[in-house]
């Protein structure tokens, strides 16, 4: 995984290299389709025009795919964890697929698409996109608390430790893209954003009075603990059948 962040951000740098070299900052910066003008600029006759419509929907369909995939599997295991009604946590029998998850995010997408489509005009599109960038970032600054408050735990077995300066600088960097005097966000954002994590707020109280009141995430917090301690689930219950 880190080999294919590091070849991803080498690509990264060389494409903006050679798009600073070809044509100037100023223009790419006040440009909206900064790639197809370093094309025409350093190949007239490459038909970039006729090949982005494509190039875009390819990237547009890449790009949601992975983010559908990970909100299904993360509302899966939301739900696993007793966080979410248990009926996200659904699977198919063969290939243990979080269909309900999957549908239920699905669901989601096409909600929020038709509302888009309705007006394209609407600038609440821009917006739900800068808050998502928002909400990511912000997560991503507590992943990287969360690494270096975790270590402090000890584990018998041998697994990867990352640098301490790197945790760091990902926490600076994205608390600096978060807050609205270094990142520049319109107000909105953070309008929405907090909403957002109302609603979140709301509907976790919810679940957990509706998980008291019925149980369902009793099994999974006591597999948690028990593999927690060291204990196989499978041989505690087993052991617990034949006494």
């Amino acid at each position: 995984m880190l080999t294919g962040l590091g070849i991803t951000a080498v690509i990264y740098v060389l494409v903006s290299i050679v798009a600073v070299a070809i044509v100037p900052v100023g223009e790419l910066a006040g440009n909206d389709t900064p790639l197809v003008t370093v094309v025409q600029t350093a190949a007239p006759d490459f038909p970039i025009s006729a090949l982005i419509p494509f190039i875009s929907l390819f990237a547009v369909a890449n790009s949601a795919l992975i983010n559908m995939m990970m909100a299904s599997r993360l509302l899966y295991g939301m739900s696993k964890q007793g966080v979410l009604p248990p009926f996200l946590s659904k699977v198919l029998p063969g290939r243990r697929t979080p269909w309900a998850a999957i549908l239920f995010t699905t669901a989601i997408a096409l909600a929020l698409t038709g509302y888009v489509s309705i007006d394209p005009d609407n600038p609440i599109a821009v917006l739900l996109g800068g808050t998502t960038s928002l909400l990511l970032l912000a997560v991503f600054a507590v992943v990287n608390v969360c690494v270096l408050v975790l270590r402090r735990q000890r584990v018998e077995h041998t697994h990867f430790r990352t640098p301490t300066a790197l945790p760091l600088i990902g926490v600076v960097v994205c608390v600096a893209l978060v807050l609205p005097w270094t990142s520049g966000r319109p107000g909105e954002q953070y309008l929405i954003a907090g909403v957002l994590l109302a609603l979140g707020i709301v509907l976790w109280a919810v679940t957990a009075f509706h998980r008291r009141a019925k149980g369902y995430g009793e099994a999974a917090l006591d597999t948690q603990a028990l593999s927690a301690v060291g204990d196989d689930p499978a041989e505690v219950e087993s052991r617990s059948s034949r006494e």
